[in-house]
């Protein structure tokens, strides 16, 4: 029997449970902050949450809304992809954006796409070398 399932993440106690592993990725943010964000994005761009559970135990969540641009046309956008750091390399991650992936086919979306932080290069080999995912652009930030 398989242990491992993938749920939407979406009560307030779900969310807060979902912190120490989003916050392990969005060091940044305080619980009170993180809550105000999902919450508002959800509403305001569709943000969906998912976290993965093996013998019930959340190992992983994934954070990502459908977009429509002219460059990537109707997509899905990962907006954070996290495993716990005590249970990474175990497939956690891989399971996780594939079921994104399946999805967002599902749902006629046309591509997956997400930005990773210059210094994550360990994500990134995860992305392109089991993932297939390949380089498309360099994401440039200014803040106000």
């Amino acid at each position: 029997m398989d242990t491992i399932t993938i749920v939407p993440l979406v009560t307030e106690e779900e969310l807060i449970e979902a912190f120490p592993l989003m916050n392990q990725l969005r060091t940044h943010l305080n619980l009170e902050e993180y809550l105000e964000l999902v919450y508002e994005s959800g509403a305001k761009e569709r943000y969906q949450m998912l976290g993965l559970r093996d013998k019930d135990v959340l190992k992983a969540v994934i954070g990502f809304k459908p977009m429509i641009t002219l460059y990537y046309g109707r997509s899905l956008w990962v907006c954070d992809l996290v495993t716990d750091k005590q249970a990474r390399s175990k497939g956690y991650g891989e399971k996780l954006l594939s079921h994104v992936e399946h999805w967002g086919k599902q749902h006629n979306y046309e591509s997956i796409a997400l930005s990773s932080g210059l210094q994550r290069t360990n994500a990134h080999h995860f992305y392109e070398g089991k993932m297939d995912y390949i380089k498309v652009s360099v994401v440039f930030k200014k803040e106000f």
